[in-house]
């Protein structure tokens, strides 16, 4: 078996994942250009023979990819410095969601307030939320993680999940067990224009006009400052760096800060993408991300970047075509497949295991 899968890694390679990736896509593509799909039009039932569905599912999987994405990138920052999984996480992005709905009353957003004065003040919002949990991370940091460095690693992973727990029940103390509607203060489901039939609505642009300007910034600050240059070179050997003079234990607070920070602008844009926000909601958000971490190449922020964009598309395509009760099992079937035939993810890693 080990010989099989060893063959199959080397002559299926890139080709094979292109393959994979594309499967689902042609396959349903095929089936609406030459079999059709019902829609409704004037109140009549008709056949469609286009692209229109399709395209409607790969804007929306990669509206919602992109909260995914800022999730992951977190979770890929935090292991490409001290390889640790962070399982907490994802409870970070729902305290960020709790924390920018909170802010909307003592602002004064609501369904009637005006496009400038909404706009400043989900701005401010951002900023506060990415501060109050990129703060939070640095404090999960400090009193759980740094203290356990040099325990073997069992120890730091089960602290992770205690600290999941801890802010599960905070949110359960915040806002109770069951989920809250809040108001949908952008019109998410308004579609904003049309491009070949296909309706682009105001959440999807909301989530892209929130994370690739954060990627984009992010990219920037870990290429090109001084203190980028740091995190990248306490990545690749921790001793090293400190012998060079690099404060690691400010490094790895910075990589926690600016992960939470992320994980509280998804947090933001999940809320007013959504409109509704559950105390468990960073359980299933945490476990997507970090599978889209994994599958773009954990340690690699791109990879997060990808992985988390192909699975808001496998999930909008399952959803949609197959039925959400399967849409679980077709994301780690996929994952499963990129494992098998290249198990670094699909744009490797960039952590001292991948040597």
């Amino acid at each position: 078996m080990a010989r099989v899968l060893a063959a199959i890694r080397k002559y299926a390679g890139r080709w094979g994942l292109i393959v994979a990736l594309a499967a689902l896509p042609v396959y349903y593509g095929a089936s609406d250009i030459f079999n059709g799909y019902a829609a409704v039009v004037g109140g009549h039932p008709v056949i469609h023979h286009d692209l229109s569905k399709l395209g409607f599912n790969f804007a929306e999987g990669l509206s919602d990819g992109a909260i995914w994405a800022l999730i992951a990138i977190g979770y890929t920052l935090v292991y490409g410095i001290i390889e640790l999984i962070n399982f907490a996480h994802g409870d970070v992005f729902m305290i960020g969601s709790f924390t920018a709905v909170g802010l909307w009353a003592p602002l004064g957003l609501g369904l009637t307030t005006g496009p400038l004065g909404l706009a400043g003040g989900l701005l401010v919002i951002l900023v506060v939320t990415m501060t109050t949990t990129g703060s939070m991370n640095v404090l999960i940091e400090r009193v759980a993680y740094r203290p356990l460095r040099n325990a073997p690693k069992l120890a730091p992973l089960i602290t992770a999940i205690g600290f999941s727990f801890i802010l599960q029940n905070v949110g359960l103390l915040w806002q109770g067990g069951s989920q809250h509607s809040v108001n949908d203060l952008i019109g998410a489901q308004t579609p904003a224009f049309t491009i070949g039939g296909v309706p682009i609505l105001r959440g999807y642009l909301m989530s892209f006009a929130v994370m690739v300007p954060l990627v984009f910034a992010l990219s920037w600050f870990i290429t090109r400052t001084r203190a980028g240059k740091a995190m990248r070179a306490t990545a690749q050997d921790p001793e090293a760096a400190r012998l060079m003079g690099i404060n690691t234990n400010a490094t790895i607070s910075l990589t926690f800060l600016l992960g939470g920070m992320l994980a509280g602008a998804a947090g933001l844009v999940y809320a007013l993408y959504q409109t509704n926000i559950w105390y468990f909601q960073g359980f299933r958000a945490g476990l997507i991300a970090f599978t889209a971490a994994v599958m773009g190449g954990i340690g690699n922020v791109r990879g997060a970047v990808l992985g988390g964009l192909i699975i808001g598309v496998i999930q909008s395509l399952s959803d949609s075509r197959i039925g959400p009760q399967w849409t679980e099992a077709v994301v780690f079937a996929y994952l499963i497949a990129i494992m098998v035939l290249r198990p670094r993810g699909l744009l490797g890693e960039e952590t001292r295991e991948a040597g």
